[in-house]
């Protein structure tokens, strides 16, 4: 993506990184990690081996769970407003002066445009007064590479992401190297979940207050019926990979005025079985996960435990091996980009000058999108009974 750049970046990289006396003084290689792709501001420092020398993070959610929903220009403000003491955390927790960075590694794309712009610049000045190398990092690759910090995974591997933007599937084969097998053709997942909550009103909710929609229908679910409404799951028939949800937010829409019109609610206020349409909703979302992914090695990222534990049951019965990272690595963080930059830095792709120009991207396709032929494939799956516990 960047060829001008890595033929410089190449030329920079054995002037500075691959000297006689670096060999002859081997020292531990350390990566300052930057993420303000959405709404998060975080920051890390970690060595070569992964291990998590300083680190810090200031989340936006309540801000925007007080405005209803993500605002661009309100988030570039809280990042400009946060970005320099989030750094400065980080470094000051890993006793890690600037001088003794390796390189820098920021989010480039995907994601808000004023949120990336923030991120960029900052990093861009940060390189140049340091003199550092940068690596710029696909957000998306970052969350799918996280496990291999965690444990020994070797590629290749398939990858499920499941965010509020993010539904896909996708087989690892590199660092940089991804097949897209499948997405989401409309809304993501976490996206459906967050707008039933809100159509639910669950901010009014006592136990709900201070949750996000996707974290406060989990919560909710736990003691709700699932079988107390019958939401058809999409594309069940469908040999693909793909995703829609846009059709359940229609079910559980009308659903909900229908129970309205019935115990006589007004719009804004709770139901009397708010929980068992929480319940029924996220059965439901998980359904579509855990019907497509029959037939290789599975890594998972979401926060969601009642979809981690519906792709245990499936991996279980299927002789398969799931890993989930802790939930503090499934939402956005500078750990992640750090990590990605770890990786890049080892086998020396994507490293450049930090006199070298980048720009952000807000559109970015995870790697070679093959969904077409996945598609004409028609591959069909084995039936399988998901018997989970309440």
């Amino acid at each position: 993506m960047f060829p001008c750049a890595l033929n410089g970046a190449a030329r920079f990289w054995m002037k500075h990184c691959t000297s006689p006396r670096a060999f002859s003084t081997p020292r531990s290689r350390f990566v300052l990690g930057i993420e303000t792709s959405c709404d998060e501001t975080g920051a890390a420092v970690l060595d070569e081996t992964g291990v998590i020398r300083g680190e810090s993070l200031h989340s936006q959610k309540k801000t925007h769970l007080d405005t209803g929903g993500i605002i661009p220009t309100v988030a570039q403000r809280l990042h400009r407003e946060n970005i320099s003491r989030v750094v400065q955390e980080a470094l000051d927790r890993s006793g890690i002066e600037p001088s003794e960075l390796t390189a820098v590694a920021t989010t480039v794309k995907p994601g808000l445009a004023l949120s990336l712009g923030v991120g960029l610049d900052f990093s861009l000045k940060f390189v140049r007064l340091h003199e550092k190398p940068f690596i710029p990092i696909h957000h998306m690759e970052a969350h799918a590479l996280t496990v291999k910090m965690l444990h020994p995974v070797d590629f290749p591997f398939l990858v499920l992401l499941v965010s509020g933007g993010h539904s896909l599937l996708a087989l690892a084969k590199g660092i940089d190297e991804f097949l897209l097998l499948g997405q989401t053709l409309d809304v993501a997942a976490g996206d459906t979940l967050d707008k039933i909550a809100r159509r639910l009103s669950l901010r009014n909710h006592p136990e709900c207050s201070t949750l996000s929609g996707g974290q406060a229908i989990e919560l909710l679910a736990k003691e709700g019926d699932r079988l107390a409404f019958h939401f058809k799951a999409p594309m069940g028939q469908l040999y693909d990979c793909n995703f829609s949800f846009a059709g359940l937010r229609n079910q559980v829409t009308m659903a909900i005025n229908k129970k309205e019109r019935e115990e006589g609610v007004e719009k804004g206020h709770l139901l009397s079985c708010v929980k068992d349409i929480a319940a029924a909703s996220q059965h439901t979302v998980a359904s579509p996960h855990s019907r497509t992914w029959l037939w290789h090695f599975i890594f998972k990222l979401t926060r969601n435990e009642y979809i981690r534990q519906t792709l245990k049951i499936v991996t279980d019965a299927t002789g398969l091996h799931l890993l989930c990272p802790p939930t503090k690595f499934c939402t956005d963080n500078g750990v992640m980009i750090a990590w990605n930059g770890i990786e890049r830095l080892k086998q020396r792709k994507g490293i450049m000058s930090y006199t070298e120009e980048v720009n952000y991207e807000p559109k970015a396709p995870l790697g070679l999108d093959i969904t077409s032929e996945v598609k004409d494939a028609t591959i069909k799956l084995p039936p399988l009974k998901l018997r989970i516990n309440s």
